[in-house]
């Protein structure tokens, strides 16, 4: 989505519900470099590390929101994306923003090897964009970075296996 969050399907949304809970789709895209490093950002808002991710626009498919999410946020433009999971757990998808605001996620999980743009931050959502090594994850970083991890690595051990999470 371009534009502010108060422009945003979940900040129209928000001026309706205000800070109640709301279950809201979106993704998170898995960025792996040819070294076998993933690609998190520093949140602007939890000041943690975690995937490029969001929540969807009306008339965006999922795969749109991915795209879109990694884009805005990490500079990158994913040539191709693969759906390997979804996250929907109740305790671990649930988000409570530190203005109050509380979401329960519905995340597909998709995977990239190969993209076109610079790596940068956008100073907003993201603060800083960094590639990692698998075993070497940051410790300041949101809850689902690792669940997330660790259901790509399933879905590759498994040959291809959707992961449910």
């Amino acid at each position: 989505m371009s534009g502010s969050f108060t422009d945003s399907y979940l900040g129209q949304l928000r001026k309706i519900i205000g800070p109640r809970p709301v279950l809201m789709p979106g993704a998170r895209v898995i960025v792996e470099n040819a070294d076998g490093e993933v690609l998190l950002i520093r949140r602007g808002d939890f000041k943690l590390w975690g995937w490029p991710a969001g929540s969807a626009e009306m008339g965006q498919t999922i795969e749109d929101t991915a795209r879109a999410e990694l884009e805005e946020e990490t500079g990158l433009a994913a040539r191709s994306l693969v759906p390997v999971g979804f996250a929907s757990d109740p305790v671990e998808d649930r988000v409570e923003y530190p203005h109050g605001d509380v979401l329960y996620a519905f995340s597909m999980i998709f995977h990239a090897t190969e993209w076109d743009g610079d790596l940068r931050a956008d100073g907003h959502e993201s603060l800083d964009v960094r590639f990692f090594p698998q075993d070497a994850l940051p410790e300041d970083r949101t809850r689902p970075v690792l669940r997330t991890l660790e259901a790509l690595q399933r879905y590759k051990a498994s040959g291809g296996v959707f992961q449910l999470i």
